[in-house]
């Protein structure tokens, strides 16, 4: 079955790094838990208690296990463009009506906007998962979104077929 060509759905989860990132501070915890309440060993000068600890070490792991389930999911439907980091953020829906222009581009996220996920950029906000193409939307406010795309070229084409229907 091919996709719907007025619309437009894609789903594009975080680095692999970005988890092994994530992941270091839970096990640094997970390290503590093992030398201070396991072997019995005081972790310091001044540790903490052992409850306290593993109260952390749980939260920690609950947190990392939250966050490495985080998606940016774009949709293009109904005459709007909805962008989401699914699991944490709620959807920015955007009519067709309040695009002015869009432009695929190509980006490193870490230089250009200090990593991935939502960031507060120069006039807007940027959503970026994986990789480094995206498109850059172009708002009748003078605002930008920057979105990471695994298929700009396809998200571009419908965004401008959406946004000729619209005029």
């Amino acid at each position: 079955m091919s996709p719907n060509p007025e619309s437009f759905h894609e789903v594009q989860r975080l680095p692999k790094r970005t988890a092994v990132a994530l992941a270091v501070p839970p096990c640094a915890m997970l390290v503590i838990v093992l030398w201070q309440v396991i072997l019995g060993h005081r972790w310091g000068k001044y540790s903490i208690s052992n409850g306290s600890i593993v109260g952390w070490t749980i939260f920690l792991w609950i947190l990392y296990f939250r966050l490495i389930t985080v998606r940016v999911v774009t949709d293009i439907r109904d005459h709007k463009l909805i962008v989401a980091l699914r699991g944490l953020w709620r959807a920015r829906r955007v009519p067709a009506s309040d695009i002015s222009s869009v432009e695929a581009i190509t980006f490193n996220p870490q230089r250009d906007y200090g990593g991935y996920g939502i960031r507060s950029i120069r006039n807007g906000t940027a959503y970026l998962a994986g990789g480094n193409q995206g498109v850059k939307v172009h708002l009748k406010n003078g605002s930008l979104l920057i979105i990471s795309s695994q298929q700009p070229a396809r998200f571009v084409e419908v965004l401008r077929r959406m946004i000729t229907e619209g005029s």
